[in-house]
């Protein structure tokens, strides 16, 4: 959810790293059989931030453009991706009924983008559409809410958002709020509050998946024992590896398997090194320290700001470092709780390697140089998300004769 920076400009359309033929076959073969999906893309945010909410001219050359992309046609193509959540994310500051029209407005770029590129997108709505979309040739498409307050408090906009394709929900953004705690603002409810307990039983009917990335530890925790279906991490890494407030912890990892979960791993430098955090800890305090000296100056901030950046290079985050959090991942919960969720065109810094969506193929070479096997690459690839979604789906089969839920949430005063 960050404007991208002029940096990525030297990223070509089609620059995926090089990997030996031999392996390459192997990942084709493997991702021909399951189809790569990514839990969580933002180019949604950046066309409506950069673009004027335009969907034109995404074939191919998004890195190219005046603020450059990580995600267009070809290289999802040349990433071998096969289903792609597009994440709709608004300011989390936003509430009651302007979130609800802002979402509307973000699942409509969604819908317009998929309609815009029939040959290589059509929208999914079950796990048997991923499947069959995939053998078509196509990119699976699907919409994940990033953020409870976009309901506005009301679970009939819940619903509507459903019925309109959404298939996750986050259950908070970066704010806490008036019912489930974030990871990254002060607590109000120790987890989840009553009303947040009601949101994800009526996201259990209606076969939702509930996504606790960004939320607290102990609203994980609250969220896993309350919903009867798998919920997932749709773009968090390992606090063991990296202890930023938006990872997952052990103990919570634990939890997967009982579940049925699946952590979808990110590729956010910040949560991957703590050496990569605290050089954006630094970065944000000089420029707020530039803001403050040069309050009516913003041309001034931003060429004090890249001169610090110059002597302080962001330290560079690898391939291999996104892949040492997957390993943790599959060793705490089990190869049957990993994915990938790779926050592209959401961050304003990338991983070395793994710069747009046409690098996932690197990623695999990574797990295959240390000893992953076909099937736990699949699994990792797709095969698990398939498998929750499919439960959410008998989930929802299974509560159809229970009743919507009615309870509103006050809005705040």
């Amino acid at each position: 959810m960050l404007i991208l920076t002029a940096a990525l400009l030297a990223a070509s359309p089609l620059s995926a790293q090089p990997i030996d033929p031999a392996v390459q076959a192997r990942i084709d073969r493997i991702l021909k059989a399951t189809p790569l999906i990514d839990g969580h893309n933002d180019l949604p945010e950046q066309l409506r931030e950069n673009y004027q909410s335009s969907v034109d001219g995404l074939a191919s050359g998004g890195a190219s453009r005046p603020n450059p992309l990580m995600t267009d046609m070809a290289r999802l193509r040349t990433g071998r991706v096969g289903g792609q959540f597009w994440s709709v994310w608004i300011e989390g500051t936003v509430k009651g009924d302007e979130a609800i029209r802002q979402t509307l407005e973000q699942i409509d770029i969604v819908s317009r983008l998929i309609r815009a590129y029939p040959k290589d997108l059509e929208q999914a709505y079950t796990a048997d559409d991923i499947v069959r979309i995939h053998k078509a040739g196509r990119i699976a498409s699907l919409i994940g809410i990033e953020g409870g307050r976009q309901i506005g408090g009301s679970l009939p906009a819940l619903r509507q958002f459903y019925r309109l394709g959404a298939r996750y929900m986050t259950l908070t953004h970066n704010q806490t709020t008036e019912w489930a705690d974030s990871g990254t603002d002060e607590p109000k409810f120790d987890g989840l509050s009553p009303f947040g307990v009601q949101i994800v039983t009526e996201m259990n009917r209606l076969g939702m998946l509930v996504d606790i990335s960004h939320v607290s530890s102990p609203t994980m925790k609250d969220a896993i024992a309350a919903s009867r279906a798998p919920v997932i991490f749709s773009h968090s890494d390992v606090a063991a590896l990296n202890p930023h407030p938006r990872s997952v912890p052990d103990d919570v990892l634990r939890l997967l398997p009982a579940n049925g979960g699946v952590i979808m791993v990110t590729f956010v430098p910040s949560f991957l090194s703590a050496e990569s955090w605290a050089w954006g800890r630094e970065q944000s305090a000089e420029a707020a320290r530039l803001k403050s000296l040069y309050s009516f100056d913003k041309a001034r901030q931003e060429a004090e700001l890249k001169t610090w950046e110059t002597k302080h290079p962001a330290p560079k985050v690898t391939v291999a470092t996104v892949a040492d959090h997957i390993d943790h991942a599959a060793k705490i919960a089990g190869h049957d709780h990993v994915g990938i969720g790779g926050d592209l065109d959401g961050i304003d810094r990338t991983v070395t390697g793994l710069d747009g969506v046409e690098d996932y193929p690197a990623l695999f070479a990574e797990l295959i140089r240390r000893g992953w096997s076909d099937a736990d690459l699949a699994k990792l690839a797709g095969g698990n998300l398939l498998r929750a979604l499919r439960q959410a789906e008998s989930v929802a089969a299974s509560m159809k004769n229970e009743p919507p839920a009615m309870a509103t949430l006050e809005p705040a005063k």
